[in-house]
């Protein structure tokens, strides 16, 4: 008679690695930078932030695929955009500050004569 029930999931001699399992040999997961990636969404450039949730997303699922260059690329790939969201948001707040400053200036410039 034959069983009706496959046998228990992971079978003997150990998991293999897909979803969920880690894959062998390759240490911890890296860095997904998603806090950053918020941060950078709330606080900064709202399209930039959100590729770079987007990228922090795709860190753990490559990395558990077993695809862990492609987990360091998106995981470096997060961190590049949620940079680019910080330094544009600097960018244009110093553009605004010199774009003030220069009205200020002409508006001096023009009430003194």
């Amino acid at each position: 008679m034959t069983d009706q029930y496959p046998p228990p999931y992971p079978p003997p001699g150990g998991p293999g690695y897909g979803y969920g399992y880690p894959p062998p040999n390759y240490g911890p997961p890296p860095d997904n930078n998603l806090v950053w990636a918020i941060l950078s969404t709330v606080l900064c450039c709202l399209p930039l932030g959100i590729v770079a949730i987007v990228k922090a997303n795709q860190v753990h699922t490559l990395w558990f695929q077993g695809f862990p260059a492609e987990a360091q690329k998106a995981a470096a790939d997060a961190r590049k955009w949620a940079m680019w969201s910080a330094i544009s948001t600097g960018i244009l707040l110093l553009l605004y500050v010199i774009f003030f400053v220069v009205l200020a200036g002409v508006g001096l410039f023009s009430v003194g004569r």
